[in-house]
Formats: C-alpha cells, structure tokens, sequence
C-alpha cells in the first residue's frame, strides 16, 4: 500500500523567506519545473534524485542542496522508501542573480555547519515569537551561502544559438503569465518561426514553453494559497482555466490538491 504524501507548507512573517515546505514523499516525482525563488533543501530521511540544468543530482543526508531560481529541475525518490525533506524558498534579497551560474554547477553543498544552522532556522520558523532569531540565523545562513559561491555572470559560456530568442519567449511568457499568449502570437512577437521557437526555448533552458508557462503559475498559486486565497479565486488571477485546471496542474507539481495544500501549515 503506498503512503500517503505528508506536506505541511506555510508562509512566515520574516523577511526573505517566502515559503516553508515540509513533505515526505514515497512514490510522488516532480515533473520539469521551475521557481521563482531560491530553494533551499535538506532531506532527513531517504535521497531526491534530479535533474538541473541537465545534469544528474543527489541529495544524501548530509548534504544542503540550492536550486537557483530560473533554473528548470525535476526530483524523484532514490529510494524504495522515499524521503522526507525540509524546504526553505528564499527570495533574491538573500542572494542576487549573480549566484545563479555558480549554483547550477554545484548545487549540492557538504558542510555539516551549514545544514546544522538550516535545521535549527526550520524549527525557529515554526514557532511563532521567535521571528528574531529566525531572522538572525538566515543572515548566517545566507552569508555562509554567499562563501560557498562564486559571483559570476547571470549568463555562463558563449552564446548559444537560438538563445536570445529563447530569452525573449522567456520574456513574453512571465509577462503574460496570467492571460497567457498562443503560440502563433508568440512567434509573431518574438519574430521566429513557432517550430524554432520551441525548438530554442527547450534547447536553450531544459524545458518547453508550456511546461514553464504552467509551473510558474503553479508557483504563484502556492504563494496566493499560504496567504488565504480559496483555490477557485486563486485560479483565476494565476492563469488557469478553473478549479479543477488548477487542480490538476498543482498535484502534478507539488504532489497535493491545492484545497489541501493551504490547510497544511502548523498549528500556531
């Protein structure tokens, strides 16, 4: 009999951390997505095995693993068990787009101090009344972060072909994520042919147009949801048809129906 996925998600009053997402998974896989956010990850039981920027990854225990915003990835159990992980999605005031490059080469970090401090930031941030210490131990985190990277360009290598307009679709896209754009309107926007632009736009990041489209509305929905938004109304200013749209689109992604997911924060 599988077990059923276990998540506790919730927004916390401190600056810098958008998201708190607590889940233990045994069978569910991410499809190819993205955030808008950081996201940093421990697993306390079980490993993730991903994909970024298309490269294979794992996540043993001792690990911290951050995915940079932007950057498509997947994730599956490594093992029959699954895992239980514990995740923190953290905006740009905690590191700048300049860490991107240096992030997706080397996503997963071995340093027993660094995961001891995101353990106990976990805890604090469950608590309400301890947004100060909360607040402190994520200055530190972020800074001892900062020593792990390397700042460099947000756009690693020599120019791949096809990439600026891959880059204005990118464009297009988060500017209409809401209304959406068809493809033929795309490639008159954009000024490609609609076959070579989703051609670029996979080739370039990893995923395709769709698949980035409707992630980033699933990531928006998850924000609306931790605020109190009903999941009908939040369908609506996300981009999605309907409820069920929406419905389908969030447990493909996060493993939960979207009524759910905004009920799962901890007991205050």
């Amino acid at each position: 009999m599988v077990a059923r996925p276990e998540i506790s998600a919730w927004r916390p009053p401190v600056a810098g951390v958008v998201e708190v997402f607590h889940a233990h998974f045994t069978e569910h896989a991410y499809p190819m997505h993205v955030h808008e956010a950081w996201t940093l990850l421990i697993v306390d039981d079980g490993a993730v095995r991903y994909d970024l920027d298309r490269q294979e990854h794992g996540t043993p225990r001792d690990t911290v693993s951050l995915l940079p915003p932007q950057v498509p990835h997947n994730g599956s159990p490594a093992t029959p068990r699954g895992f239980r992980k514990r995740v923190l999605y953290l905006d740009m005031t905690q590191l700048d787009a300049g860490y991107i490059g240096a992030a997706a080469d080397k996503p997963d970090l071995v340093d027993p101090v660094l995961r001891s401090a995101v353990g106990r930031l976990h805890t604090a941030l469950a608590a309400r009344g301890d947004e100060l210490e909360a607040e402190s131990r994520l200055a530190l985190i972020s800074e001892r972060l900062r020593g792990h990277l390397r700042p460099g360009p947000v756009t690693r290598g020599a120019a791949e072909p096809g990439r600026s307009v891959a880059e204005r679709l990118r464009a297009l896209l988060d500017e209409r994520l809401v209304q959406g754009v068809t493809l033929q309107e795309a490639a008159a926007l954009v000024h490609a042919h609609p076959t070579h632009l989703v051609r670029a736009f996979s080739g370039a990041f990893g995923i395709t147009p769709h698949q980035y489209l409707t992630s980033r509305r699933v990531d928006r929905a998850r924000r609306l949801l931790l605020e109190g938004g009903q999941p009908g109304e939040v369908a609506a200013v996300t981009g999605f048809y309907d409820q069920s749209h929406l419905t389908r689109h969030f447990k493909r992604v996060v493993g939960i129906a979207p009524g759910q997911y905004a009920r799962t924060g901890p007991t205050r």
